[in-house]
């Protein structure tokens, strides 16, 4: 455990990512302290294993604040007050919130701003609650640390302390580069998961019966909760907006070369995508790999896919990222596993050789 976390850290707003917090900092061994506005949260949290409810003699190293979006800049500026009247003048305040020059600009009048600095881990889930927590939740993921003009040196030193012991990996950035970044990477991509998720809306269920993976892939995000992400994406409504301005003009150009049966139009929209999908980092941060798409149909009944995968594993290649598409008109699903473009016609063989039936 690290001494810039020696002290009690607080958690205010024990949900999903807060009592994943705590949760991490709990195995690294950092005493944790837990406050919400709910009760019986604060309850379930404890009976986690994720800390225990604070009490008024507790003065804390840290003070992580992880509640909605409209709430940070109160939530953050209390936690400096509280801070103080405590006497804890060298406790450090972040929040986890997904923008970050909205709160900032809240407290940019607090005598105490020089011990906030801002951060914002990139993990979370459909899910909500401390029911849905984990503290394996960070590990290995980025953690945008947001240090401001203002923050004091120690100050960030004590918040990468924190993305340490949740076993994430720090990314240093400005506030204003983050929000610019989240709205590229987070924000813009909800939405158009949200359109897309629209036009299913009402639909003829024989329409609705040919859904397949892709489909799943495109509005799997849409599934959160549209009240808090309303939050998210009008908190950063600059950033949002000049982005939805690029994606209006490209479907535009969409728009008139389906129209017109503009085929190298079209083409030319659709390349521009595909490098977009080669220019997201691949595993460990590293270049994307070229791989190649194994098709395994496999039996809807238990320990199928556990077979598949010893299966796999006795092939010795090795699995970059795995969908399963459940088919609703038969009794297999498929099972799409994605390996190096080179290892995959041995692995086909491998696999069918264990009377698997696969495809490419």
């Amino acid at each position: 455990m690290s001494d810039l976390l020696s002290g009690p850290v607080e958690v205010v707003g024990a949900g999903l990512i807060g009592t994943s917090i705590a949760l991490a900092c709990r195995r690294a061994g950092v005493d944790v302290v837990l406050t919400d506005t709910s009760a019986e949260h604060v309850l379930t949290a404890t009976a986690l294993g994720a800390g225990r409810a604070k009490v008024p003699a507790d003065v804390p190293s840290l003070v992580v604040v992880a509640v909605p979006p409209d709430h940070l800049g109160a939530a953050i500026a209390a936690a400096l007050d509280a801070s103080l009247e405590a006497g804890g003048e060298d406790t450090v305040v972040t929040d986890v919130g997904s923008v970050k020059a909205a709160p900032l600009a809240a407290l940019s009048g607090h005598p105490a701003v020089a011990r906030y600095v801002g951060s914002h881990p990139m993990a979370g889930s459909e899910r909500s609650g401390p029911l849905a927590a984990s503290a394996d939740l960070f590990s290995g993921r980025p953690w945008a640390i947001c240090r401001h003009d203002r923050a004091a040196a120690n100050a960030v030193r004590r918040v990468a302390a924190l993305v340490e012991a949740c076993g994430a990996v720090a990314v240093m950035l400005t506030p204003d580069e983050h929000d610019r970044a989240v709205a590229r990477t987070s924000h813009v991509p909800h939405l158009m998961s949200s359109l897309v998720a629209g036009t299913l809306a009402g639909a003829a269920p024989e329409h609705l019966a040919l859904t397949g993976q892709g489909v799943r892939d495109v509005t799997r995000v849409a599934g959160g909760d549209p009240a808090l992400y309303s939050q998210i994406i009008s908190g950063n409504s600059q950033a949002v907006a000049g982005l939805l301005r690029e994606v209006r003009d490209r479907l535009d150009l969409a728009l008139e070369a389906v129209s017109a049966g503009d085929r190298g139009g079209l083409e030319s929209l659709l390349a521009h995508g595909l490098a977009g999908t080669r220019a997201i980092p691949g595993k460990h941060g590293g270049p994307v790999q070229v791989v190649a798409a194994v098709n395994v149909a496999v039996p809807d009944h238990p320990g199928e896919l556990a077979r598949l995968f010893a299966d796999v594993g006795e092939s010795g290649v090795n699995i970059e990222d795995v969908r399963i598409d459940h088919d609703p008109g038969r009794a297999v699903g498929l099972v799409e596993l994605d390996v190096a473009e080179a290892k995959a016609e041995g692995l086909m063989s491998a696999l069918e050789s264990k009377g698997w039936v696969t495809h490419r």
